[in-house]
């Protein structure tokens, strides 16, 4: 067992080259061999170099790669779920997958709750004879509250239920939900995996029992991956840890400087003390606190021309790449969502998300500033 970072780089795969080879075929032979190569039944040479590697990072024993980070939840989700079925969703999940639910859900007579995964009695209290999943997202999109995986499992395992945890802000360098007792990791590796802003991927990791049930559901969806997207997914993970590393140091150190701002009222960031749930985030986020923080202004009505002055950061939607960006949730992210629901979440228009990349921190941290003084 090597480190995240070398297991970043190596491929286990004994083959000629040192990067594996592109295969874009569609039609391949059949005579005479055991398995059909197609790219739809997600067993292309590609596709099995990439789901190794992140089964070796998340310590699962198989997985899957997909187009989309949607495309992986849903298939997840319908891959255990029929009409008169009930899920147990955190309420603090990415707004894609609210939609998701909210939308498709009622059409298939599929029952759900919404519960602070925070209040573990709550969630256990909700959990009904015809409960299937719980489901959270930790850290969350937008605020960064952290979950106690470790007791959702628990309650998964006591009610027989499968725990989903989406990790795609925390990263498989920085924790390992399998470990803690969850059965099934998500990821929108359009964020960190991919980290360059020019990659649109989902993946699952999770034991091979439930990956056989999900791999049904995935032939009927249809969501696989081309291989040259492959190529660049296995070649952006090489610098995945390295990434991750910095990024992790640069938005520990944005945060406990913004919260010394008198312009900022409020920072989240699981990596400061204050943080409500930083004793939770430290015994499981084993790599660092992540990239991701958000913060308020004091002023509301300042936020637009803050962002409007900015010059290095850069406003933009997604997250996880190189390059440092910076929205508002309530315009972005989570803009379906009805605006009483939104606030309800403490999602206000003066909540900023930054995405913390790999330039200086300095240098991040005096664009700020430069943009709160103009």
């Amino acid at each position: 067992m090597y480190s995240k970072e070398t297991t970043c780089v190596h491929n286990q795969q004994q083959q000629q080259g040192v990067n594996t080879p592109i295969f874009t075929s569609t039609a391949n032979r059949y005579m005479g061999y055991d398995e059909i190569l197609y790219p739809r039944n997600f067993n292309t040479e590609n596709q099995n170099a990439i789901v190794d590697k992140l089964c070796r990072l998340e310590q699962g024993e198989a997985g899957m790669i997909f187009s989309s980070g949607m495309a992986a939840i849903a298939t997840v989700l319908f891959s255990f779920l029929k009409a008169g079925d009930h899920v147990l969703f955190s309420q603090e999940i990415y707004g894609g997958t609210v939609k998701l639910i909210e939308e498709e859900f009622p059409k298939y007579n599929i029952a759900f709750d919404f519960v602070s995964s925070a209040d573990i009695a709550s969630v256990e209290s909700l959990v009904r004879e015809n409960t299937r999943i719980i489901y959270t997202e930790t850290p969350s999109n937008p605020l960064l509250s952290v979950v106690d995986l470790e007791a959702v499992s628990a309650v998964a395992r006591k009610h027989s239920l499968i725990s989903v945890v989406d990790n795609t802000f925390a990263t498989p360098i920085n924790q390992n939900p399998i470990l803690l007792g969850i059965d099934i990791v998500v990821h929108s590796g359009t964020k960190y995996l991919g980290g360059h802003h020019d990659l649109c991927f989902g993946a699952i990791v999770t034991s091979h029992r439930l990956k056989e049930i999900i791999y049904q559901s995935a032939l009927n969806f249809g969501g696989s991956l081309n291989g040259l997207d492959c190529y660049l997914v296995e070649r952006s993970l090489k610098t995945l840890a390295l990434r991750v590393e910095k990024q992790n140091a640069s938005a520990m150190k944005i945060a406990a400087a913004l919260q010394e701002n008198p312009e900022i009222a409020t920072v989240y960031y699981p990596g400061l003390q204050q943080h409500p749930n930083h004793e939770v985030a430290a015994r499981q986020m084993k790599g660092g606190f992540g990239g991701m923080l958000s913060f308020e202004l004091e002023d509301v009505e300042k936020t637009e021309a803050f962002l409007n002055r900015l010059q290095l950061i850069i406003p933009a939607l997604s997250l996880g790449g190189v390059d440092t960006t910076i929205c508002q949730p309530s315009k972005s992210s989570h803009a379906n969502l009805p605006e009483e629901e939104r606030l309800a979440l403490g999602i206000r228009d003066s909540l900023l998300r930054l995405s913390v990349g790999i330039e200086d921190a300095a240098d991040l941290l005096k664009d700020i500033e430069t943009a709160m003084k103009s």
